[in-house]
């Protein structure tokens, strides 16, 4: 059986739902520049503590750390998926729990949250939902 996943973000996401949920201190994760700039959003949100990049024996990883306490996320959810993407405005980004959340777009200007995107008058792809 074969570990190739059809949506990599996806299964980013997952990974650190899941390590949420049982209380895991880090997750690793196969690298790309997408993922290491969701990873580097989420630091600059706080809602995980650190991002390295590790070379592994095959390609390199990220090992991302989650906060030793309780953690910041609640809910991490993949809005734009490969079947059916979902692209927005620059005036129609969404909120998330009325402010409290982020979202995270990719524009033509690089990955970024949804607020910097408002503030930079862009529009993109929505990659995730974090609160």
């Amino acid at each position: 059986m074969s570990q190739v996943s059809t949506d990599p973000i996806a299964d980013m996401l997952s990974r650190i739902r899941n390590a949420v949920a049982v209380g895991m201190s880090e997750v690793n994760v196969p690298h790309s520049k997408m993922k290491e700039s969701i990873a580097n959003i989420l630091k600059s949100s706080r809602y995980i503590q650190s991002v390295k990049t590790v070379d592994a024996s095959v390609g390199k990883t990220l090992v991302i750390s989650l906060s030793t306490n309780e953690s910041k996320i609640t809910e991490i959810v993949r809005i734009s998926k490969p079947g059916r993407r979902q692209y927005s405005n620059a005036s129609e980004i969404p909120v998330v729990k009325s402010g409290r959340g982020i979202v995270i777009i990719s524009t033509s200007q690089g990955v970024m949250s949804g607020d910097q995107a408002k503030k930079a008058g862009i529009g993109g792809e929505l990659i995730c939902r974090v609160y």
